[in-house]
């Protein structure tokens, strides 16, 4: 996920993260700030997967933008 196109579509990508992973919190989103090592660690602590999945599924996700 480019860090400049999350900043510069962020309420739009906002509502897409949480619609994909909805135990995300607004406060999780607030502090994310772009950082998808950031993001990563909030969905694996928030679902108890593997980084590496959690990586996969942002892959995923990033091709659907």
């Amino acid at each position: 996920m480019n860090e400049d196109r999350i900043k510069g579509q962020w309420k739009q990508l906002a509502g897409k993260l949480k619609a994909k992973w909805g135990k995300l919190t607004d406060d999780d989103l607030a502090v994310l700030d772009g950082n998808r090592e950031y993001l990563a660690g909030r969905i694996q602590e928030r679902y108890g997967i593997a980084r590496d999945e959690v990586e996969k599924q942002l892959n995923d996700f990033d091709r659907t933008l």
